[in-house]
């Protein structure tokens, strides 16, 4: 006879697989931040050698140095996030929690795996190592290397939402079904400002912070610059998504206010989201007028990655009455399929 589907309401919340997951979540701010000012800094190749750090764990002097700081700083927190996402694969799979998390916690392994690899092809990859006369193959990897740590950052926010009270027993706060065209508005923002998030990254690893060092105007009051290279075309497509990420979260906001069921679920946090955007132009602001600060500018990229999760949690949590009615729907089948009617007549046949 068939297994019975999973009903949505028989999963447990377990509490310690929560706060573990919001611990991990916690955790990332910090690396996301040391990645963030290593990169600013420009402190990446402080150490040629990978794993370990100029052939140690624990290399001397590395705290007295800023570059070797920063640089180590990063590889331990990255070490801890490894050995976290290793932790919530094996919790949600002992505890029983359900095959969608424990399938995210699959994935958290093999993608802070990943993350870890390309970290380190960075550095084997560097122009320092290879002795050639361009930086291509290790820019390419950091841009890899960063973009996939904000696709890592969103999974850890949907494991976190998922093993939450608030999912499990209410629902994500949804008393009825959203419009269906609010995920897609979800959807479009949060696609909007992970290229944003990627057209940062490689105006930071080509440093071209300051390629156009005035703002809002370029240094010929204009809007758009009157000369271009890769430096000031990179420079100038930040600026573009930036206005292009400005109306999605904007248009995503309104939708969500706009309806009854989501407005009651996510009004409060579409405000905190418009508020991370305000903050997020201010700051990228400032990178121009404080000549790309070290806090500042790392300030702005950690700001972006917070956009980017509440944008996606949000998103997330309106998929839940999705989710449960194909739930319900999969265990009214399973109950039909096995039912004593259905084997008389399945036998009959």
């Amino acid at each position: 006879m068939p297994a019975k589907a999973q009903n949505h309401n028989e999963i447990r919340y377990l509490p310690v697989l929560f706060w573990t997951s919001l611990g991990a979540l916690v955790w990332i701010t910090l690396l996301l931040y040391a990645g963030g000012f290593t990169t600013t800094i420009r402190a990446g190749m402080a150490f040629l050698d990978w794993p370990l750090s100029n052939g140690s764990i624990n290399p001397e002097g590395w705290l007295q140095d800023k570059d070797m700081a920063a640089e180590h700083s990063h590889r331990l927190l990255g070490m801890v996030m490894g050995l976290l996402s290793i932790f919530l694969c094996v919790l949600a799979h002992v505890r029983k929690a359900s095959p969608s998390v424990r399938r995210m916690g699959n994935w958290l392994v093999i993608i802070v795996i990943t993350q870890g690899l390309l970290g380190g092809l960075r550095v084997k990859l560097d122009a320092l190592n290879l002795e050639i006369d361009h930086n291509l193959y290790a820019q390419s990897f950091a841009v890899a290397h960063a973009t996939l740590a904000q696709l890592f950052l969103c999974l850890l926010v949907a494991f976190v939402i998922s093993t939450s009270r608030s999912w499990i027993e209410r629902n994500a706060g949804f008393t009825s079904a959203p419009s269906p065209s609010l995920t897609t508005f979800g959807y479009v923002a949060c696609g909007a400002t992970v290229a944003q998030l990627i057209v940062g990254a490689i105006m930071r690893h080509a440093h071209a912070g300051l390629a156009i060092p005035t703002f809002p105007l370029t240094p010929h009051d204009t809007l758009i610059p009157p000369v271009f290279n890769f430096a000031i075309g990179i420079h100038f497509a930040h600026r573009v998504g930036a206005v292009i990420v400005t109306v999605a979260i904007i248009a995503f906001c309104i939708r969500v206010w706009k309806d009854s069921a989501s407005r009651k679920a996510m009004g409060k946090s579409a405000a905190g989201l418009l508020a991370l955007l305000l903050v997020q132009v201010a700051l990228g602001a400032l990178v121009i007028w404080k000549v790309r600060n070290e806090h500042v500018t790392t300030l702005h990229m950690l700001n972006g990655a917070f956009t980017l999760a509440l944008c996606w949690s949000m998103t997330y949590r309106s998929l839940k009455p999705k989710f449960n009615a194909n739930s319900a729907a999969s265990t009214r089948g399973a109950a039909i399929v096995d039912s004593p009617s259905a084997i008389g007549q399945t036998a009959k046949a």
